[in-house]
């Protein structure tokens, strides 16, 4: 059965409405400026009220080995996100599993895998825990961003990489991804809120439900 982690958490409320649903992990944004930036007190309020089988999990874009390792002992971080443009050896750095995020263009924009994008996520190889493939289109302030080719997952799957399918994927839609990419686990964000940083409860049970009752 695919995992589910559920991003983009700022309050108790939603993070334990997410837990109760089946989430298997919930995500931290610490990249400041953005819309659901939240500090490393905050974050660890939060991760103070799950249960223990639940990973927290912290998104840092090209923060400082020091400062992504003070955040996550700060908070009790079970797992890192790196999503900006992290090498291997950057990677290499941390302790905690880490889950290094490829983007790649729209499905709208793109037939087919870009012909680096293999030999650059195979540098990645010895280093991660899984690849999270999002779109190169910025991060969505509450509208529907378009999802990924989920074929080329699928082909990652295939190649024995563990896959964290992003972007775009909604209640409507993640059945279908799941059956398509066959991924590790399916990541989602806005695709869950009734506005950024506000998940919906409704959207949270019914995509939790979606993705893992998908064949």
């Amino acid at each position: 059965m695919v995992r589910v982690k559920i991003c983009g958490i700022t309050n108790v409320e939603d993070a334990l409405t997410a837990v109760e649903a089946g989430a298997d992990a919930l995500g931290f944004i610490f990249v400041e400026n953005t819309p659901r930036f939240v500090t490393p007190a905050r974050a660890a309020e939060i991760i103070r009220a799950l249960p223990l089988f639940v990973t927290p999990v912290g998104v840092f874009w090209d923060h400082p080995a020091g400062h992504v390792k003070a955040v996550a002992e700060t908070c009790g971080l079970r797992a890192l996100q790196l999503h900006g443009d992290e090498t291997p050896d950057d990677v290499a750095a941390h302790a905690l599993p880490v889950v290094k995020t490829i983007k790649l263009a729209p499905s709208d924009d793109l037939g087919g895998l870009p012909p680096w994008t293999f030999a650059v996520t195979q540098r990645y190889r010895a280093s991660v825990a899984a690849l999270l493939l999002d779109s190169t289109a910025r991060w969505s302030e509450g509208e529907r961003r378009q999802p990924i080719e989920w074929q080329v997952a699928r082909n990652m799957a295939a190649a024995r990489w563990r896959i964290v399918l992003s972007a775009g994927l909604t209640p409507e839609n993640v059945a279908r991804a799941v059956s398509i990419a066959r991924p590790y686990a399916v990541d989602v964000n806005s695709g869950v809120e009734a506005s950024p940083g506000r998940k919906d409860p409704d959207k949270v049970w019914r995509f939790i439900a979606e993705a893992k009752g998908a064949r």
